[in-house]
């Protein structure tokens, strides 16, 4: 089983002010600390509606110490898109304009924005902060929504399967592509950094696991999101240029060493209705997408 040996220091500064409201092990707050960390004072954080709205404080009590730019739900890619284009014309190329969005944000009504900004390639960088659901406004299914899962309008579980963003964002042929995880920090510090260093859109997409929404203890955010990709449920890779790789420990899991998906899924409580054929056909969801993969990395391996 893959264990990093190496920890190296993400730097002392801090961006987000301790005392902020996110929930008691809330993974959205986690990543903003590690995004923030890596991206510097030198950059503005655009934000739609959603969980980061209310982490992000009051005016007078407000969490970020970079520049920060509240949008509408539908809005975050648009307002970026024209935050680069201002800057650009200014000549002021030493500055990060990234969009941090939830799954509504970036899935559902974010979606025609997303599509727009990647299309014309404006110089951002997109993070996708995915819980899974809509949980600022009480935990309604989305696109991102995993099938199976529990939520307040899904509640004998939802039917349909987890929209595939990334090939959706693929079809625009961005630069730079990859997935990333609050379990593995490095791995997400060292993608934000490869793409601040890559002209164009470039996207990321943040497995962010949330207590309430997800119905777990908030001690157990890292492990729940560390067998999320153990399982193979959720694999760690990046595009460059629309060629795939594998990233550790997901890069060692092709010949299917991985953890029984149930080690992960019943963890949740969103998922403990979850009887035995439907997790058999969870799992064959996983096999498929990991069949998928091994097609890719062939198909690479030919040219």
């Amino acid at each position: 089983m893959y264990r990093p040996k190496i920890v190296e220091n993400l730097g002392e500064d801090e961006w987000i002010y301790a005392g902020h409201p996110a929930c008691h092990g809330c993974g959205a707050a986690l990543g903003l600390r590690h995004l923030l960390k890596t991206i510097g004072k030198n950059s503005i954080l655009v934000v739609p509606a959603g969980c980061t709205s209310i982490i992000a404080g009051t005016m007078n009590a407000a969490t970020f110490n970079i520049p920060f730019i509240h949008t509408a739900f539908g809005a975050a890619a648009a307002v970026a898109s024209g935050v680069a284009e201002a800057l650009s014309r200014r000549g002021r190329d030493d500055i990060n304009v990234v969009v941090w969005a939830g799954d509504g944000g970036t899935y559902d009504i974010g979606l025609a924005s997303l599509s727009g900004a990647a299309e014309r390639g404006h110089n951002i960088l997109f993070v996708l902060d995915d819980n899974e659901a809509y949980m600022n406004t009480g935990i309604q299914r989305s696109g991102g929504t995993p099938r199976g899962a529990w939520t307040t309008t899904t509640i004998t579980g939802k039917k349909e399967e987890k929209k595939d963003i990334m090939k959706i964002v693929l079809s625009h042929h961005v630069p730079y592509a990859a997935t990333a995880s609050v379990a593995y920090p490095l791995d997400f510090n060292r993608k934000v950094k490869k793409a601040l260093g890559i002209k164009g859109f470039k996207f990321i997409h943040l497995m962010a696991p949330c207590p309430p929404g997800w119905r777990f203890e908030t001690h157990m955010t890292i492990e729940i999101a560390r067998r999320a990709v153990l399982s193979g449920a959720w694999i760690l890779m990046e595009y460059e240029n629309g060629r795939m790789r594998l990233n550790p420990p997901s890069s060692n899991m092709l010949d299917k060493r991985r953890i029984p998906l149930e080690e992960y899924l019943m963890m949740q409580g969103r998922f403990k209705h979850v009887k035995e054929e439907l997790l058999e056909e969870l799992k064959r969801d996983v096999e498929l997408r990991w069949s998928e993969i091994k097609e890719i990395l062939e198909k690479q391996g030919k040219r």
